[in-house]
């Protein structure tokens, strides 16, 4: 048969119209069905507030909290300061998260110290900041529960570290008043290192629980000390009042030494001031004396002078003249006394006096 004529064609059968058109009509209805339950699955497994959050077109982030997106599970950069805001419903989850200061609760930590001593610490409070700047980055590699990772499960691990490497003297006595340190230097270091954001600012730790019958032991432990302690009080308090007492009377000597050593200095100076009041008076009597005397040497020499110049003949004369009048006697009887008045005597002697008198004196000038 040549190739170039045509060919007869086969008859085809009729379509079958209504029959078609149902099949894919249902194939529409089974999936849009399908995807109705599917939807209602997913918001059974849900709580009410994801609900409420995925069905929720306009939300409000609150105060203190920044607002974070996920779009079909991604974690979007976006993130939005306090205030309401829009989202697409179903595609966009939204969650607050806080910024500001919060305090975490770590509750019932059992740790096992040194010696094999079961203990549990009740509460451990932990208060911490998330910084806004650090927000996207920890929740992308921590989730929205970061603080399940860097603080619940972070003390519980650092409890036990520190509890395994003391013994239940230093843990509960010794050294208690450092865990809380201690602590916030251990989260503080690891979330500076993984989680920057993460700022730890402190920690509290109450007492832990210990087995009853080890409470008693301590509790016992304590009053003895307690005694030893009022004991040694009592020592120093009795120390301290005869320190007291002595330094009382070294003070009494003291002031009874500086008392008398006062009155000393004050007899010295009244003795000091007798004696200058004895020289002075001496020296008042002294001068006294000594004008006297000078006084009296010049009288006396002006009187040895009037005296010489008294000296002359005519005076003797009259002197001896008066001398023999006032012892003029009267002799009665047959002999007169064998003493005789010759004035020519009497003036040879008196010149002869005066002679003499005169020479002295020249000589003693």
């Amino acid at each position: 048969m040549d190739s170039n004529q045509p060919r007869a064609e086969t008859p085809q059968p009729p379509p079958q119209g209504g029959h078609g058109g149902g099949g894919s009509g249902f194939s529409a209805i089974l999936a849009v069905f399908l995807s109705f339950i599917t939807i209602f699955v997913m918001m059974r497994n849900q709580s009410p507030s994801t609900i409420r959050n995925g069905l929720s077109i306009l939300h409000q982030v609150p105060e203190g909290h920044v607002g974070v997106y996920w779009r079909g599970g991604a974690l979007q950069k976006t993130i939005t300061d306090p205030g309401f805001h829009l989202k697409l419903p179903f595609i966009t989850h939204y969650e607050p998260v806080q910024v500001t200061l919060q305090t975490d609760q770590v509750r019932d930590i059992p740790c096992g110290t040194k010696g094999g001593v079961m203990i549990n610490f009740e509460k451990i409070e932990v208060v911490n900041r998330l910084h806004k700047d650090h927000v996207h980055d920890t929740l992308l590699n921590y989730g929205v529960q970061y603080d399940n990772t860097w603080i619940y499960d972070k003390i519980h691990h650092e409890i036990n570290q520190f509890c395994s490497s003391h013994s239940l003297q230093q843990v509960y006595i010794d050294v208690f008043d450092q865990i809380d340190e201690k602590m916030k230097d251990a989260l503080q270091g690891d979330c500076t290192r993984y989680a920057p954001g993460i700022e730890i600012i402190s920690v509290r730790v109450t007492k832990p629980t210990i087995p009853e019958s080890i409470r008693r032991n301590f509790e016992q432990m304590e009053e003895e000390r307690t005694k030893v302690l009022i004991a040694i009080e009592k020592q120093r308090v009795v120390e301290k009042e005869a320190e007291t007492s002595k330094k009382m009377a070294i003070s009494e000597a003291e002031k009874i030494a500086n008392v008398s050593k006062i009155l000393m200095e004050q007899k010295l100076m009244e003795k000091d001031s007798a004696r200058k009041q004895q020289e002075i008076a001496n020296q008042i009597y002294m001068a006294r004396e000594k004008s006297l005397a000078d006084a009296y040497f010049y009288r006396v020499l002006k009187e040895a002078e009037a005296n010489k110049l008294k000296l002359t003949p005519q005076f003797l004369e009259l002197k001896f003249v008066e001398a023999i009048a006032d012892n003029t006697k009267i002799f009665f009887g047959e002999k007169i006394p064998n003493m005789f008045l010759d004035q020519r005597l009497l003036g040879n002697f008196l010149q002869q006096l005066s002679r003499n008198v005169a020479e002295e004196g020249k000589s003693t000038a």
